[in-house]
């Protein structure tokens, strides 16, 4: 059976590079541990917002927040995927400490979730991770999850997030939105995992990533091991940076339109292929030359 990176084809890519301080990842998840001696060194606090540094790590929301930043920036050769580890991160938590429930159903509001992402856009994110589902959704909260969805197009700021654990055929205002990549969990034989939400719009724009058994950190300092869409948004956030990294002059345009079509696949199911991060930087570098 594959490992997580060689399913979406990211071992080849890494070997080239582990990117580059100046590809910024804002990341909206918990607050992390980022005294875990297994963190790379450019991990940055956002001021505003939560605390971005766990106060309780046996807290669901450090653990996730930790996970989730250790799949993108661990050290390499870690036990975590450790995919971009000389990427900036900026934490910029949406979970809080005290917010209680499984590591695949921490979930924020449609007003904190805006207020987040402007956060990043504004201290200079290139890539936003949602690893996120959201708590309710009023048509109030659509309207202005789409505005800010749009100043992120607009900023040329790409934005990766989860499609959700539902199981359900059904999208959201994030998902739905044509500049979001909306990430699908695949098992380690290539299927989508059944929890994964799926939706027209998903499969026409999003991409598969490994959401089953990834291990990565943890808030205590050592391993923890988890799935689902939430798992596997930072497996395309990663993908992205390392491409960037080894292509700065491509613009988000590119970048995005090289990762969501390198799988030459015509979009007409519900279901997104997976990510083929190899094929991604090959069609980069017809465009660039050899990063």
């Amino acid at each position: 059976m594959m490992n997580h990176l060689d399913l979406v084809k990211l071992t080849a890519l890494m070997e080239r590079t582990s990117g580059r301080p100046e590809i910024t990842i804002g990341l909206l998840d918990g607050p992390i541990a980022a005294d875990h001696p297994q963190f790379g060194e450019h991990i940055r606090e956002i001021p505003e917002g939560m605390h971005a540094v766990c106060n309780q790590p046996e807290r669901r929301a450090c653990l996730h927040g930790t996970f989730i930043a250790g799949i993108l920036g661990a050290k390499r050769g870690s036990n975590a995927p450790a995919i971009c580890p000389d990427c900036t991160l900026l934490v910029r938590p949406i979970f809080s400490e005290t917010q209680v429930g499984s590591l695949d159903k921490l979930s924020t509001t449609p007003a904190e979730l805006v207020v987040a992402i402007h956060d990043c856009i504004n201290a200079g994110a290139q890539i936003v991770n949602l690893s996120a589902s959201l708590a309710q959704s009023s048509p109030d909260g659509q309207s202005q999850l789409e505005e800010i969805l749009n100043y992120a197009a607009r900023r040329r700021v790409i934005v990766v997030a989860a499609a959700g654990n539902q199981g359900s055929v059904a999208s959201s205002a994030i998902t739905r939105h044509p500049w979001v990549i909306p990430v699908v969990a695949y098992d380690l034989r290539g299927r989508p995992a059944a929890q994964s939400n799926l939706a027209s719009s998903i499969g026409r724009r999003g991409l598969g990533a490994p959401g089953e058994d990834v291990t990565s950190l943890g808030a205590d300092g050592g391993l923890i091991t988890f799935g689902g869409t939430s798992a596997a948004v930072p497996f395309v956030t990663g993908a992205i940076a390392l491409l960037w990294s080894q292509f700065p002059t491509a613009t988000a345009a590119d970048v995005k339109a090289a990762i969501t079509q390198a799988s030459a696949q015509r979009r007409t199911t519900i279901v997104p292929p997976l990510l083929d991060a190899w094929a991604a930087y090959q069609l980069l570098t017809t465009m660039f030359g050899r990063g």
